[in-house]
């Protein structure tokens, strides 16, 4: 009798064991299967111990919130229940659907890590809200069907193999005590992993691949949900205002009142000066083409074999090449809140994304304001990111798919149309704003390099799907294509094309912010208007507007946290880089990494863009939260927006 009573108490202190371990084993072979297909070279077995210890621990901070539920109904599961015959059965369902979720979402993780190389993060979140394109970019690119029947049978397969034990398992004991101790734990679990564990802890060590292969999908999906905007003063290194203010001075970021944003361009530094800047004279109209995921790795012009882009590098040849630029983040969202307003990468959601963010000193809205026809072109759906809502609020006028008739459409998938039929809409809308009388500012978002890489047959010689090789082939050839057409435009020869891309295909890396999955390449190109050339000075994306405004010799650069190009001292250059949390700062081969909870790190740059921890280095640490804080505090008290013009 005193044994049957030990064994009976064991059982009713763990009703849920199948459960447990079912989680536990699909959590530790998601994190073996990723390891492995990460590889040796970039997660070493010296790691391996360290990576798996602290993974079952985020592990089991992740099942201490989804025990509290199960706890919380054996607390109240009535007596008459315990025993009835259905008991067995409904137990093998709930094993079975909870099998099929697991496997689900391992699978889930992997094809995320087969993306972007990271356990979920922001990105997974905001896929969330975008089901269209999300659900139909799936259908197109993996065999779903297949897939989930795969998963079905599996967990079918594994219920039935286990049945026995799962249907022997004993259900919770009724007693009084018991009921006492299961309602304990089903908040006492929750709240200890609440105070004891946090995805902070994920960085153990400087190995980033490692660091992300430790965690636990739910719980870095989960944090990224709470971190959807951080607030900077909160979680990050301060400095007085008045010291940023001036460290933003020093380095000549002017940031002048909006009064003097809109003065005429009469003033003596706003003359477009030949002898500065590589062109013969000012260009009357911009074509700023953003590329979806175009790392600078992928052109023959920065050393690639492949002949994947030989439009754009005989285009680089005939025009300006910026060999040394940097996207600021890694999602389109912050490439086009680069490209438009010039600000540092504020921690959490893109601008682009966030409420009260029309009538910005964007480009565009400088522009509109000088006579200018400014618009956004998309191949896709723009309410996509919120990318309409941003654009038409801050005075562009917005085009995207749905304005496209349905007979200029020759091929789509989910995402978008095919760039050629994005560039031919274009020029249509080029031509209107040209015979209206007006300069243009047109900024055209591709679609085509991104997952499922379907596109138009016989354009390009790798058949579709081709992967990320034959879109970036195809993106080419329709840029190439788009030049060829505009050439035979009255507008032509006015216009300045800049080529860009919004992000890198992947920013992944051993260090946190890998920066050579920040580096893109920009092209300027207007052959009767710039001297050819290379510019091998370090830059930001967020350069790019003032630089724009300085070369049509049109006020209002002086606004903006990036500053052109031309104008820039050498002292002064210097380059961002970001993920939603992590803020980077780089500069003098040295790169300040900005972190929550107050963190700075230090890192040296060598030649192939690999860090090494390095000492602290004061002035670069201050001039990186300077530009930081200044620009969420600017975002925050509205001195990012443009007075409305009076009438």
């Amino acid at each position: 009798m005193k044994l049957k009573f030990s064994r009976s108490r064991s059982a009713a202190a763990l009703p849920f064991l199948p459960y447990v371990l079912l989680f536990l084993a699909i959590s530790s072979l998601t994190r073996l299967a990723l390891t492995l297909h990460t590889g040796l070279d970039k997660t070493p077995l010296s790691l391996w111990p360290s990576l798996f210890l602290h993974g079952i621990g985020f592990d089991l901070t992740v099942l201490a919130w989804l025990l509290a539920p199960m706890l919380l109904w054996a607390a109240l599961w009535p007596e008459r229940w315990r025993n009835t015959r259905w008991q067995g059965g409904l137990r093998l369902l709930i094993y079975c659907l909870m099998t099929a979720i697991l496997l689900f979402g391992a699978l889930s993780e992997w094809t995320f890590w087969e993306e972007f190389a990271s356990r979920f993060n922001f990105i997974a979140v905001d896929y969330l809200v975008y089901t269209h394109e999300v659900i139909g970019n799936i259908v197109e690119s993996y065999p779903v069907a297949a897939l989930l029947s795969a998963i079905a049978a599996l967990a079918v397969w594994l219920t039935w193999l286990l049945r026995w034990h799962i249907r022997a398992a004993t259900p919770p004991n009724p007693q009084p005590r018991w009921r006492l101790l299961y309602a304990g734990l089903a908040f006492a679990l929750p709240w200890s992993a609440w105070h004891l564990s946090d995805v902070d802890q994920m960085q153990f060590s400087g190995n980033a691949y490692a660091n992300e292969l430790a965690g636990n999908g739910l719980m870095t999906f989960t944090a990224a949900f709470q971190r959807n905007e951080l607030d900077y003063p909160r979680f990050y290194a301060t400095l007085p205002s008045v010291r940023a203010a001036e460290i933003l001075d020093q380095l000549g970021v002017e940031r002048k009142p909006l009064s003097q944003v809109l003065q005429s361009n009469t003033d003596e530094d706003e003359v477009f000066d030949p002898h500065r800047l590589p062109f013969k004279r000012a260009p009357r109209n911009i074509v700023l083409i953003s590329v979806e995921s175009l790392s600078a790795s992928y052109l023959g012009s920065f050393g690639n074999p492949d002949g994947l882009t030989p439009r754009l590098d005989a285009l680089a040849r005939d025009g300006l090449l910026f060999t040394r630029l940097y996207a600021t983040g890694t999602r389109t969202v912050r490439g086009l809140e680069a490209l438009s307003i010039g600000i540092p990468p504020i921690p959490g959601q893109s601008v682009v994304r966030r409420p009260d963010n029309e009538h910005l000193a964007s480009i565009g809205e400088v522009l509109r304001q000088q006579g200018y026809e400014t618009l956004f072109l998309y191949g896709g759906y723009g309410y996509f990111d919120n990318m309409n809502a941003y654009y038409a609020g801050n005075n562009y006028r917005v085009i995207d798919r749905t304005d496209f008739p349905p007979a200029s459409v020759g091929f789509a998938n989910v995402w978008g149309v095919a760039d050629e039929f994005l560039f031919d809409n274009s020029l249509t809308q080029l031509d209107q704003a040209h015979a209206a009388g007006k300069p243009f500012l047109a900024q055209i978002m591709t679609t085509s390099n991104h997952r499922p890489y379907t596109y138009p047959d016989g354009r390009i010689d790798i058949a579709s799907p081709g992967g990320r090789s034959g879109a970036v082939k195809y993106t080419d050839y329709a840029i190439g294509h788009f030049i060829d057409q505009a050439r035979n435009k009255p507008w032509f020869a006015d216009t300045l094309f800049v080529i860009v891309a919004d992000h890198c295909a992947s920013a992944a890396g051993k260090s946190k912010l890998p920066v050579p999955g920040y580096h893109i390449p920009l092209i300027f190109y207007a052959p009767a208007l710039l001297k050819p050339g290379r510019d091998n000075r370090l830059s930001s994306q967020i350069d790019i507007p003032p630089t724009l405004l300085d070369v049509i010799g049109r006020p209002g650069d002086d606004h903006f946290f990036g500053q052109s190009v031309f104008e820039q001292k050498d002292a002064n250059r210097r380059a961002f880089i970001s993920n939603y949390q992590e803020l980077g700062y780089l500069k003098n081969d040295t790169l300040i990494v900005l972190g929550p909870k107050q963190r700075v790190d230090t890192f040296a740059i060598d030649a192939n863009g690999a860090a090494t921890p390095a000492p602290l280095a004061p002035r670069l640490r201050d001039e990186a939260i300077a530009y930081y804080q200044s620009a969420y505090q600017a975002f925050k008290d509205g001195s990012l927006k443009l007075p409305t013009p009076t009438r």
